[in-house]
Protein backbone atom coordinates (compact mmCIF):
# COMPACT_ATOMS: atom_id res chain seq x y z
CA UNK A 1 0.00 0.00 0.00
CA UNK A 2 1.14 3.52 -0.68
CA UNK A 3 0.49 6.93 0.75
CA UNK A 4 -3.11 7.08 2.05
CA UNK A 5 -3.96 3.80 0.34
CA UNK A 6 -2.38 4.70 -2.99
CA UNK A 7 0.09 2.28 -4.45
CA UNK A 8 3.20 3.19 -6.39
CA UNK A 9 1.15 3.89 -9.52
CA UNK A 10 -1.18 6.17 -7.59
CA UNK A 11 1.66 8.28 -6.26
CA UNK A 12 3.19 8.60 -9.70
CA UNK A 13 -0.22 9.57 -11.05
CA UNK A 14 -0.49 12.24 -8.37
CA UNK A 15 2.85 13.71 -9.40
CA UNK A 16 1.88 13.69 -13.07
CA UNK A 17 -1.73 14.84 -12.82
CA UNK A 18 -1.35 17.18 -9.83
CA UNK A 19 1.87 18.82 -11.01
CA UNK A 20 0.08 21.91 -12.31
CA UNK A 21 -1.86 24.09 -9.91
CA UNK A 22 -4.58 24.88 -12.42
CA UNK A 23 -5.42 21.26 -13.14
CA UNK A 24 -5.52 20.50 -9.43
CA UNK A 25 -8.07 23.22 -8.88
CA UNK A 26 -10.14 22.09 -11.83
CA UNK A 27 -10.34 18.58 -10.42
CA UNK A 28 -11.18 19.97 -6.99
CA UNK A 29 -14.10 21.96 -8.42
CA UNK A 30 -15.41 18.98 -10.36
CA UNK A 31 -15.18 16.66 -7.40
CA UNK A 32 -12.64 14.62 -9.38
CA UNK A 33 -15.45 12.29 -10.44
CA UNK A 34 -13.41 10.47 -13.06
CA UNK A 35 -10.87 9.35 -10.47
CA UNK A 36 -12.94 8.68 -7.40
CA UNK A 37 -10.33 6.66 -5.55
CA UNK A 38 -7.70 9.37 -5.86
CA UNK A 39 -10.23 12.03 -4.91
CA UNK A 40 -11.01 10.00 -1.81
CA UNK A 41 -7.31 9.98 -0.94
CA UNK A 42 -7.19 13.77 -1.29
CA UNK A 43 -10.27 14.20 0.90
CA UNK A 44 -8.82 11.80 3.45
CA UNK A 45 -5.55 13.71 3.53
CA UNK A 46 -7.25 17.06 4.06
CA UNK A 47 -9.48 15.63 6.80
CA UNK A 48 -6.52 14.10 8.61
CA UNK A 49 -4.52 17.32 8.43
CA UNK A 50 -7.43 19.32 9.86
CA UNK A 51 -8.53 16.73 12.42
CA UNK A 52 -5.17 15.44 13.65
CA UNK A 53 -2.92 18.36 12.73
CA UNK A 54 -5.10 21.15 14.11
CA UNK A 55 -7.67 19.59 16.46
CA UNK A 56 -5.54 16.70 17.71
CA UNK A 57 -6.37 13.02 17.67
CA UNK A 58 -5.51 10.25 20.14
CA UNK A 59 -2.05 10.84 21.63
CA UNK A 60 -1.35 13.65 19.15
CA UNK A 61 -2.08 16.92 20.98
CA UNK A 62 -4.00 19.70 19.30
CA UNK A 63 -2.31 22.88 18.09
CA UNK A 64 -4.16 24.79 20.81
CA UNK A 65 -2.74 22.50 23.51
CA UNK A 66 0.78 22.81 22.11
CA UNK A 67 0.45 26.60 22.01
CA UNK A 68 -0.91 26.74 25.58
CA UNK A 69 1.95 24.60 26.93
CA UNK A 70 4.63 26.68 25.23
CA UNK A 71 2.96 29.95 26.27
CA UNK A 72 3.02 28.81 29.89
CA UNK A 73 6.72 27.94 29.63
CA UNK A 74 7.97 31.10 27.92
CA UNK A 75 8.06 34.77 28.84
CA UNK A 76 6.36 35.98 25.68
CA UNK A 77 4.54 34.72 22.59
CA UNK A 78 7.52 35.00 20.26
CA UNK A 79 9.68 32.85 22.52
CA UNK A 80 6.82 30.35 22.55
CA UNK A 81 6.72 30.44 18.73
CA UNK A 82 10.45 29.66 18.59
CA UNK A 83 9.97 26.77 21.02
CA UNK A 84 7.12 25.36 18.92
CA UNK A 85 9.20 25.51 15.75
CA UNK A 86 12.27 23.93 17.36
CA UNK A 87 10.30 21.03 18.85
CA UNK A 88 8.48 20.28 15.60
CA UNK A 89 11.65 20.45 13.49
CA UNK A 90 13.20 17.92 15.86
CA UNK A 91 10.07 15.75 15.60
CA UNK A 92 10.14 15.85 11.79
CA UNK A 93 13.85 15.09 11.70
CA UNK A 94 13.35 12.11 13.98
CA UNK A 95 10.61 10.78 11.70
CA UNK A 96 12.83 11.21 8.66
CA UNK A 97 15.68 9.39 10.40
CA UNK A 98 13.52 6.40 11.32
CA UNK A 99 12.12 6.23 7.79
CA UNK A 100 15.55 5.99 6.21
CA UNK A 101 17.10 3.81 8.88
CA UNK A 102 16.03 0.50 7.34
CA UNK A 103 17.14 1.30 3.78
CA UNK A 104 15.33 -0.11 0.76
CA UNK A 105 13.95 -3.05 2.75
CA UNK A 106 11.56 -0.90 4.79
CA UNK A 107 11.29 2.13 2.47
CA UNK A 108 8.07 1.07 0.63
CA UNK A 109 6.18 0.88 3.93
CA UNK A 110 7.96 3.53 5.99
CA UNK A 111 7.97 6.32 3.41
CA UNK A 112 4.17 6.65 2.91
CA UNK A 113 3.69 6.74 6.67
CA UNK A 114 6.45 9.31 7.07
CA UNK A 115 4.98 11.60 4.39
CA UNK A 116 1.62 11.67 6.15
CA UNK A 117 3.24 12.17 9.55
CA UNK A 118 5.40 14.97 8.17
CA UNK A 119 2.42 16.96 6.92
CA UNK A 120 0.46 16.40 10.14
CA UNK A 121 3.44 17.67 12.14
CA UNK A 122 3.79 20.62 9.77
CA UNK A 123 0.08 21.45 10.03
CA UNK A 124 0.17 21.42 13.82
CA UNK A 125 3.28 23.57 13.89
CA UNK A 126 1.73 26.21 11.59
CA UNK A 127 -1.56 26.15 13.51
CA UNK A 128 0.25 26.51 16.85
CA UNK A 129 2.23 29.48 15.50
CA UNK A 130 -1.01 31.05 14.27
CA UNK A 131 -2.64 30.47 17.67
CA UNK A 132 0.26 32.05 19.56
CA UNK A 133 0.04 35.09 17.32
CA UNK A 134 -3.64 35.65 18.01
CA UNK A 135 -5.56 33.73 15.32
CA UNK A 136 -8.53 31.46 15.90
CA UNK A 137 -7.85 28.06 14.31
CA UNK A 138 -11.51 27.13 14.71
CA UNK A 139 -12.36 29.72 12.05
CA UNK A 140 -12.70 27.98 8.65
CA UNK A 141 -10.73 30.65 6.77
CA UNK A 142 -7.80 30.38 9.18
CA UNK A 143 -7.84 26.58 8.88
CA UNK A 144 -7.61 26.94 5.10
CA UNK A 145 -4.82 29.50 5.54
CA UNK A 146 -2.91 26.97 7.65
CA UNK A 147 -3.21 24.37 4.88
CA UNK A 148 -2.17 26.90 2.23
CA UNK A 149 0.98 27.66 4.22
CA UNK A 150 2.13 24.08 3.57
CA UNK A 151 2.47 24.71 -0.18
CA UNK A 152 4.62 27.81 0.25
CA UNK A 153 4.88 30.21 -2.67
CA UNK A 154 2.23 28.29 -4.62
CA UNK A 155 -0.50 29.41 -2.22
CA UNK A 156 -1.11 32.71 -4.00
CA UNK A 157 -1.47 30.97 -7.35
CA UNK A 158 -3.87 28.44 -5.85
CA UNK A 159 -6.08 31.18 -4.46
CA UNK A 160 -6.06 33.20 -7.65
CA UNK A 161 -7.05 30.23 -9.80
CA UNK A 162 -9.73 29.30 -7.28
CA UNK A 163 -11.27 32.71 -7.83
CA UNK A 164 -10.35 33.96 -4.34
CA UNK A 165 -8.95 37.47 -4.13
CA UNK A 166 -5.45 37.57 -2.67
CA UNK A 167 -4.97 40.39 -0.21
CA UNK A 168 -1.44 40.08 1.07
CA UNK A 169 -0.83 37.50 3.77
CA UNK A 170 -2.83 34.29 4.01
CA UNK A 171 -4.15 35.30 7.41
CA UNK A 172 -6.13 38.02 5.63
CA UNK A 173 -8.48 35.31 4.36
CA UNK A 174 -10.27 35.60 7.70
CA UNK A 175 -11.57 39.04 6.79
CA UNK A 176 -13.17 37.79 3.56
CA UNK A 177 -15.67 35.44 5.24
CA UNK A 178 -15.53 33.06 2.29
CA UNK A 179 -18.42 30.61 1.71
CA UNK A 180 -17.92 26.98 2.61
CA UNK A 181 -17.82 25.68 -1.00
CA UNK A 182 -15.00 28.09 -1.87
CA UNK A 183 -12.95 26.95 1.12
CA UNK A 184 -13.61 23.32 0.20
CA UNK A 185 -12.19 23.93 -3.28
CA UNK A 186 -9.11 25.60 -1.81
CA UNK A 187 -8.57 22.81 0.73
CA UNK A 188 -8.87 20.08 -1.90
CA UNK A 189 -6.52 21.95 -4.22
CA UNK A 190 -3.95 22.00 -1.43
CA UNK A 191 -4.48 18.28 -0.97
CA UNK A 192 -3.80 17.63 -4.67
CA UNK A 193 -0.61 19.68 -4.49
CA UNK A 194 0.62 17.85 -1.40
CA UNK A 195 0.00 14.46 -3.01
CA UNK A 196 1.89 15.63 -6.09
CA UNK A 197 4.74 16.78 -3.85
CA UNK A 198 4.67 13.39 -2.11
CA UNK A 199 5.53 11.75 -5.45
CA UNK A 200 8.50 14.07 -5.92
CA UNK A 201 9.53 13.55 -2.31
CA UNK A 202 9.59 9.80 -2.90
CA UNK A 203 12.00 10.20 -5.80
CA UNK A 204 14.27 12.52 -3.82
CA UNK A 205 14.62 9.88 -1.12
CA UNK A 206 16.05 7.10 -3.23
CA UNK A 207 19.41 8.13 -1.82
CA UNK A 208 18.24 6.78 1.52
CA UNK A 209 18.70 3.20 0.37
CA UNK A 210 21.69 2.66 2.66
CA UNK A 211 20.74 1.96 6.27
CA UNK A 212 21.89 4.52 8.92
CA UNK A 213 23.29 6.82 6.22
CA UNK A 214 19.80 6.96 4.76
CA UNK A 215 18.47 7.87 8.18
CA UNK A 216 20.81 10.83 8.44
CA UNK A 217 19.76 12.03 4.97
CA UNK A 218 16.09 11.65 5.84
CA UNK A 219 16.48 13.56 9.11
CA UNK A 220 18.26 16.42 7.38
CA UNK A 221 15.73 16.62 4.55
CA UNK A 222 12.64 16.60 6.76
CA UNK A 223 14.20 19.07 9.20
CA UNK A 224 15.09 21.43 6.35
CA UNK A 225 11.65 21.23 4.74
CA UNK A 226 9.86 21.92 8.01
CA UNK A 227 12.16 24.87 8.71
CA UNK A 228 11.14 26.39 5.37
CA UNK A 229 7.45 25.90 6.21
CA UNK A 230 8.06 27.56 9.59
CA UNK A 231 9.56 30.61 7.88
CA UNK A 232 6.49 30.82 5.67
CA UNK A 233 4.20 30.48 8.69
CA UNK A 234 5.91 33.37 10.50
CA UNK A 235 5.40 35.57 7.46
CA UNK A 236 1.78 34.60 6.75
CA UNK A 237 0.61 34.93 10.37
CA UNK A 238 2.03 38.19 11.77
CA UNK A 239 1.35 38.91 15.46
CA UNK A 240 -2.11 40.23 16.33
CA UNK A 241 -3.21 41.97 19.51
CA UNK A 242 -6.56 40.14 19.58
CA UNK A 243 -7.80 36.84 18.13
CA UNK A 244 -10.12 36.90 15.12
Amino acid sequence: MGFLGLGKDGTAHAAEQGGRTGSALERARNGHREEGMFSGAVTGLVEQLLDAGIDGRGPFDSAQTVADVRRAEKADAEQAVEAVVRSHVKLAAAGGFVTGLGGFITLPVALPVNVLEFYIVATRMVAAVATLRGYDTKQPEIRSAVLLTLVGAESEDLLRKAGVATTGRLSNLAAQRLPGPALLVVNKAVGFRLLASAGKKTLSRFGKGVPVVGGVIGAGLDGYLLTKIAEHARHEFPPRTTAL
